[in-house]
């Protein structure tokens, strides 16, 4: 068997992935843990806080809230409804430092946790890190030249 039969072998065989289904729930799960962020902004404003607080709070909140899910296991079944839609919120960068951390638990506090804690979500934040400089020099060199503000 040859590498194009076998591709064709394996798409016959894979099982099609609902993709319209998939992509509605990921908008309305993701959709509504937005949602539920703006809910707490509401709230934070509506007791006093002023906006910038209350936006940091409501970060604070979110991830909070993600890290108790995912060690209450509840998490990962809402993500295997949601898909993409508990990834792009704050709460799957959460989820993945805290899933990483109970993982790696019984490995000890130094050796496991601390060391494989950012497993996953460290090239996140490295290659954020990275392309927000490169764009801040692209952007340095952009206003040098045009003049753009």
């Amino acid at each position: 068997m040859n590498e194009k039969e076998y591709g064709e072998y394996v798409e016959k065989r894979a099982k099609k992935s609902p993709i319209i289904k998939n992509c509605v729930f990921a908008f309305l799960i993701g959709g509504a843990i937005c949602t539920l962020g703006q809910g707490f902004f509401h709230l934070y404003t509506h007791f006093g806080m002023e906006e910038t607080d209350a936006r940091t709070l409501v970060s604070i909140t979110l991830i909070f809230l993600a890290s108790l899910l995912t060690g209450l296991g509840v998490f990962d079944n809402i993500a295997r409804i949601a898909g993409a839609g508990t990834l792009v919120p704050i709460t799957g960068f959460s989820n993945a430092v805290s899933s990483q951390a109970i993982d790696t638990k019984s490995e000890g506090y130094i050796l496991g946790v601390g060391a494989k804690i950012f497993t996953i979500a460290g090239p996140v934040i490295l290659y954020g890190t990275v392309s927000g400089a490169i764009y801040g020099v692209i952007y340095y060199f952009a206003c040098l030249i045009w003049g753009a503000k």
